[in-house]
């Protein structure tokens, strides 16, 4: 299994990362079986954050034993010093170690920078020996040119897949210059991508960047490992490259929830790529009741534009949601067929 190196942190990783954001939503047993499958077959570094609920508890009692021969990276989205070490010394009490190899500032407001309290709290950290390394996740392009540009941050967490444009690859390139890791997250579009082979050999082209695939089932695991480490893109692959992309383009919620909690209670993520849903996945399963009980709350949209103020991608969230209300209702009442 190949690694890359994860710029100036000098940290070797194989490049098989694991997201441990999707495990909250499997059992403890379950969870640590996964856990243990990835260890055993080599995979050393796990990503997860003090938002993911139980997620840091069940990486810690499934490496419990094994803490110094992998790579723990966790997240904190606090705003101010005192909450960072509250976070901070949760994180660590949960993942049942005394350091972290990579503690990162997980998609705030803002981009904390030297002189500022926060990332003195950060840095602070770093000198008591309870993190090695210094990151920041966001979605917001202007921040991450600031993270790379501040100095501060060793790794920079940002959306990254092939259906990424001129901005992302920008973004790839600077870091490799600033000598500053790049680990991709939402590597499969937040969901929406459901070739994980092509995902792989797209992001095999880039030396310098580590992806997280989340992972919540055994066979989503083992999908990653049976790849060859050398899988390079080839017609077939780039074919379903460009299918994706055209189907897709630009304008599509990714489910990141950066806009949530609605004031009316309405799952956005959900309800915003319901149309990509029932035709990149088995349509019946989101045409049952619960579901349309989901999709109908869209109507209760008020137009109040706070999910667009929190949109990392400025996206038109109301408008969205007419439209995918609309056609799941053609769908649901066979005037589309998919």
């Amino acid at each position: 299994m190949d690694n890359v190196r994860l710029g100036k942190t000098n940290l070797e990783v194989n490049k098989i990362g694991f997201g441990a954001l999707p495990i909250q939503r499997r059992n403890m047993e379950d969870s640590i079986e996964i856990l243990h499958k990835a260890y055993e077959s080599g995979v050393d570094f796990y990503d997860t954050a003090r938002f993911y609920t139980d997620s840091e508890e069940k990486l810690g009692k499934a490496f419990e034993d094994v803490r110094s021969e992998i790579y723990l990276a966790s997240k904190t989205a606090a705003e101010t010093p005192e909450d960072f070490w509250h976070d901070l010394e949760t994180t660590l009490k949960e993942l049942k170690t005394d350091y972290l190899d990579l503690y990162q500032h997980h998609n705030i407001s803002f981009c904390p920078k030297k002189d500022d309290d926060l990332a003195k709290a950060m840095i602070q950290a770093k000198e008591d020996g309870m993190i090695k390394h210094i990151g920041i996740t966001t979605h917001k392009i202007t921040f991450a040119h600031e993270a790379i540009e501040s100095g501060l941050y060793e790794t920079l967490q940002y959306p990254f897949s092939y259906l990424s444009g001129a901005e992302e690859l920008e973004l790839v390139e600077k870091c490799k210059s600033h000598d500053m890791g790049f680990i991709a997250m939402k590597a499969m579009g937040g969901g929406l991508l459901n070739d994980s082979k092509a995902g792989f050999a797209f992001m095999n082209q880039f030396d310098n960047v580590l992806p997280i695939w989340g992972i919540q089932h055994m066979y989503e695991l083992e999908e990653f490992l049976s790849y060859p480490s050398d899988l390079g893109l080839d017609n077939e692959l780039q074919k379903i490259i460009e299918n994706d992309k055209k189907e897709l383009g630009d304008n599509f919620c990714r489910g990141c929830a950066y806009c949530m909690p609605c004031p009316e209670e309405i799952n956005i993520s959900l309800c915003a790529r319901m149309s990509l849903w029932i035709r990149r996945f088995p349509t019946e399963p989101y045409l049952t009741e619960e579901y349309q009980e989901i999709v109908n709350a869209t109507k209760n949209c008020t137009e109040c534009y706070s999910c667009v103020d929190k949109c990392p991608y400025e996206l038109d969230i109301p408008e969205l949601l007419k439209e995918n209300y609309e056609d799941y209702m053609n769908v649901l009442e066979g005037r589309t067929k998919i």
